[in-house]
């Protein structure tokens, strides 16, 4: 179905920005002042049990970045860029009511929960919440995930350093990363001043990562390759993560991902320029609904799992709980730093759409897609924008090969972070060994690589998306339950929770029968098969745990 064809990429821009405004500003802050009621004055984990490692308090304005980096990582632009196979009309819509209705109060919601809750993780939630089984299983299935995650972007990351002109602005990026954590904690330098600096180096180094003699070196690391996967690069990729993983989050995850949101974040305005500066119409062969079924399954379910993130992520509630509500030093900054970096991504994810269908002819598109390119799409498109704001092509593709990786690299090493505390809490006290981070962090890049080098990338990202998109079902479902512990309304969680968990559960079975067993990609047709039966069981758990909430006799149980 046509119909695209005279629509101007500005005014998708427009209309995405007034459901931003509303949603943010009114439906927003109306529950966090009226429902939940946060308090500034109250004391947060950050404060209460500070230990430099996990709980740091820090300012918002500094956790935004960390938060945004934290969670928009290729999903919000390797989704809809799939998506629009079903056409852009369906993908887009999905990307702003998902956002409106359900992506920000997951966010939210899975900070204010721990914060109020002592700084708690949601193994340690779900066994009192729910019940022991619950946690176990929770975990199991939050690390399984966690992998997927880790093979997926592994994949890609991968490929996009075969690309010599984007690995040295990669690796700088980085080391100024961890140089702006230096100077901001320990020299003690002015945070702007310190951001102006290493933002510049940053660009300076992409510019130099640019030049052909600079692109042919970095392209002699191409090789050698495993099912098509360059070894070097991958292995650098899981180190870096491993690194990630251990070290102090102020010192190495918390600096880096803060200055890459700069990067990632200036490349938006640009590309926002180039559309109010160019604003194309949405070329004429990109239809706005193309079919229920065009090939690649139906748009319900599988589309609401292709589309990772951009409009609801399960990854968010991990960072969101683990992480971020951990580092907050107020109440209040749950909404703008939640709520806040989920709207932006939403804007991400927008974004992608509209450099597909505006930038990339149909055809190159079909191309690129067929030979799993998706990233590719992206970069091209976004390549096009950047030139009409006067940014050279040689310039423009290294930013956005930059772009891309750092997309997914600062969500990497927070997965490792996240494995090996899963890892310590489920077998921590049977094999003491997990215990030790080290330990925990190198189980977890060690079978991160048997993914990268054994998965194939299509089965492993739809398998991610679906359990991507249930750990969102199951993070608003804890959340539901615990308001009707503390007799808050719930209502406003617990529908999202529903729509999001039918929707998820169908799509991993689909996903599993499709891609899995029969297909014989066993290793994924396991993970598959695991994920699908942990959420049968935590579904049940679930909802007993709700009745009992309902009736007023659920027990209370210690922690472990």
């Amino acid at each position: 179905m046509k119909g695209g064809e005279n629509l101007n990429s500005l005014v998708i821009l427009i209309i995405s920005l007034i459901v931003l405004v509303i949603g943010y500003f009114y439906y927003g802050r109306r529950i966090d002042r009226d429902i939940i009621k946060s308090d500034p004055d109250k004391a947060t984990p950050a404060k209460m049990y500070m230990d430099g490692v996990d709980f740091t308090p820090a300012s918002r304005n500094v956790l935004f970045g960390y938060q945004y980096k934290s969670i928009a990582a290729l999903g919000p632009i390797v989704g809809p860029v799939v998506a629009v196979q079903w056409g852009w009309l369906p993908a887009l819509l999905w990307v702003l009511l998902g956002t409106f209705f359900i992506g920000w109060v997951q966010d939210y919601t899975s900070q204010i929960m721990p914060m109020r809750e002592e700084g708690k993780t949601f193994g340690g939630l779900s066994y009192t919440l729910i019940s022991p089984r619950a946690r176990t299983i929770l975990l199991i299935f939050i690390y399984l995930y966690l992998l997927l995650i880790m093979g997926s972007f592994g994949k890609v990351v991968s490929g996009l350093l075969t690309n010599g002109k984007t690995p040295l602005g990669v690796i700088m990026a980085i080391l100024v990363g961890v140089l702006a954590g230096q100077m901001i904690y320990k020299w003690k330098i002015d945070i702007i001043l310190a951001t102006v600096i290493v933002v510049i180096s940053s660009f300076i180094f992409i510019y130099l990562g640019s030049l052909e003699g600079v692109k042919t070196f970095f392209e002699t690391f191409n090789t050698p390759t495993i099912n098509g996967v360059p070894v070097i690069w991958s292995l650098l990729i899981m180190l870096l993560c491993f690194i990630g993983g251990v070290a102090a989050i102020w010192r190495f995850a918390q600096p880096v991902n803060f200055i890459s949101f700069w990067i990632v974040f200036l490349g938006m305005i640009a590309t926002v320029l180039g559309i109010i500066i160019w604003h194309p119409n949405i070329q004429a062969d990109f239809p706005a609904f193309t079919s229920f079924d065009p090939g690649i399954g139906p748009m319900w379910p599988l589309m609401f799992v292709v589309i990772a993130c951009g409009a609801i992520s399960g990854w968010h509630s991990l960072v969101s709980s683990s992480g971020t509500a951990r580092q907050l030093e107020k109440e209040t900054d749950a909404l703008p730093v939640g709520s806040g970096a989920m709207w932006l991504e939403m804007i991400l994810a927008v974004l992608a759409i509209i450099v597909t269908v505006c930038a990339v002819p149909f055809a190159k598109y079909r191309e690129l897609i067929d030979a799993g390119a998706n990233a590719g799409v992206f970069a091209t498109g976004m390549t096009v924008f950047l030139k009409h704001v006067g940014i050279p092509s040689d310039f423009g593709s290294a930013y956005a090969g930059v772009f891309l990786c750092l997309q997914a690299l600062t969500i990497m090493w927070l997965v490792v972070r996240f494995m090996r505390v899963a890892s310590a809490e489920f077998l921590g006290d049977k094999i003491p060994l997990f215990k030790n981070m080290h330990f925990g962090a190198l189980v977890a890049v060690l079978l991160s690589i048997l993914v990268v080098w054994t998965g194939v990338w299509s089965t492993t990202w739809i398998l991610f998306g679906s359990s991507n998109q249930l750990m969102a079902s199951l993070a608003l479902f804890l959340v539901s339950i615990w308001l009707l512990k503390v007799k808050i309304t719930n209502k406003w969680v617990l529908y999202p929770a529903i729509f999001m968990y039918i929707t998820t559960m169908v799509a991993l079975a689909i996903t599993f029968i499709q891609k899995g067993f029969i297909a014989g990609q066993y290793i994924t047709g396991i993970i598959g098969l695991i994920l699908f039966v942990a959420a049968l069981i935590l579904g049940w758990d679930i909802y007993q745990a709700i009745q009992k909430h309902k009736a007023g006799v659920q027990e209370e149980k210690p922690v472990e």
